[in-house]
């Protein structure tokens, strides 16, 4: 008898290609996610006049926008290349669908901020200052339409990959980043409005916690041997902090959050915790493509099966 082969790869070497991101894209997964869920409170913060939360999370959207924009260029290497990209729409592709949505939504988040900017200026401007009151709020509303889809499409873009730790979340990864960017959204507008404002984006915080946390559960879950990334490693320590801050931020929330001193820090709580799952799923990704375990072992699973269906068929 011939023992089993207990090959795993070639000479060990990994058999999918770990990606060539770097931290520039975590950053951006974050910062896309809290810009689309800072445009949909500014949205309803418009609809109910509370003009103290509507300013903090349109600025909230406009420097999350620019600065997740800016981490994007700087990873692809040279501006052209985002412009390149619009080349061409092609539907089937998640990065070409996201860099239209982002290309769509910016300037709509960019011009609902600018408004804002400009009514803090200390002299107004007559004419540009009438034109951006004029058009604040369709844009705004126009970049909270987008937002759910800016919010979740990153995840669908890194589930379509061949990283093993990405793949295997692909059906709940994107409603994981929507979660987290609702709670982060809440919790940057906590950090800037009065608690008298503040009741929308308290709300949306400790939802988008909760969902995100429950999903995540769901998520390790349904991963089979690739969940063992996420909880090990540098991506275990972010996730341990990740799901420490969010719940706590989101506790923190329901309890503190009507207090003036102590409702900034949980905001902060709630924004750190997006941080860190982006960046832990980040780094699982990684690992599980640089282990070929992750590869062959599911591939073996899925061959062993289906092998007894396949006797027998031509």
């Amino acid at each position: 008898m011939v023992p089993e082969v207990s090959f795993t790869s070639y000479y060990g070497r990994p058999v999918v290609k770990a990606s060539p991101w770097q931290s520039d894209i975590p950053a951006y997964l974050f910062l896309g996610g809290m810009a689309a869920g800072s445009s949909l409170l500014a949205a309803g913060a418009d609809f109910r006049n509370l003009p103290e939360l509507r300013r903090v999370a349109r600025l909230g959207a406009l420097l999350s926008v620019t600065a997740g924009a800016a981490a994007l260029i700087h990873d692809l290497g040279k501006p052209e290349r985002f412009v390149n990209m619009l080349r061409v729409a092609k539907p089937t592709s998640p990065m070409s669908v996201g860099t239209w949505i982002l290309t769509a939504y910016g300037p709509m988040a960019g011009l609902a901020g600018t408004a804002e900017l400009a009514r803090m200026l200390p002299r107004p401007l007559p004419v540009v200052g009438r034109l951006l009151d004029l058009t604040a709020r369709p844009a705004g509303l126009l970049a909270a339409a987008l937002a759910p889809a800016l919010a979740s499409y990153t995840g669908v873009l890194l589930s379509d990959t061949a990283t093993p730790a990405w793949h295997e979340a692909r059906r709940e990864l994107p409603f994981v980043f929507v979660g987290s960017a609702a709670a982060a959204a809440g919790g940057l507008a906590m950090l800037g409005t009065s608690a008298a404002q503040a009741g929308p984006a308290r709300r949306l915080a400790v939802a988008g916690a909760a969902f995100a946390l429950g999903m995540e559960t769901r998520m390790t879950r349904d991963m089979g041997l690739s969940a063992e990334a996420l909880r090990s490693g540098k991506a275990k320590r972010l996730m341990d902090a990740s799901r420490a801050l969010t719940a706590g931020g989101a506790v923190g929330t329901i309890v503190l959050g009507r207090h003036r001193a102590l409702a900034p820090f949980v905001g902060a709580a709630l924004v750190a915790g997006s941080i860190c799952t982006r960046f832990a799923i980040f780094e699982a990704g990684q690992a599980s493509a640089r282990d070929p375990r992750y590869t062959v072992i599911p591939q073996r699973q899925r061959i062993d099966s289906n092998a007894p269906g396949d006797v027998g068929r031509p």
